[in-house]
């Protein structure tokens, strides 16, 4: 990643839990500068109630600022 797209990125931590029955959680946790700050953020979070009996719903994306990441609309089932 180059420079000038490092200062345009940030570091999204959901939480992600498909249920079988009933609705998907789905949780956005905080958004960070960087990368390392959102994975310590993973830590801090993987031992409290909930997360603990899911940690592998604790997950980290990047976004560009000022890009639009769903741009194919979209349809409900």
């Amino acid at each position: 990643m180059s420079p000038a797209e490092e200062l345009k990125t940030v570091w999204l931590l959901w939480f992600e839990q498909e249920k079988l029955e009933g609705e998907d959680v789905e949780l956005l946790l905080g958004v960070y500068r960087t990368e390392e700050n959102a994975r310590a953020a993973i830590e801090r979070l993987k031992g409290q109630p909930g997360f603990r009996d899911y940690p592998q719903g604790l997950q980290v994306y990047s976004r560009v600022l000022d890009e639009d990441s769903w741009t194919q609309g979209f349809v409900r089932d």
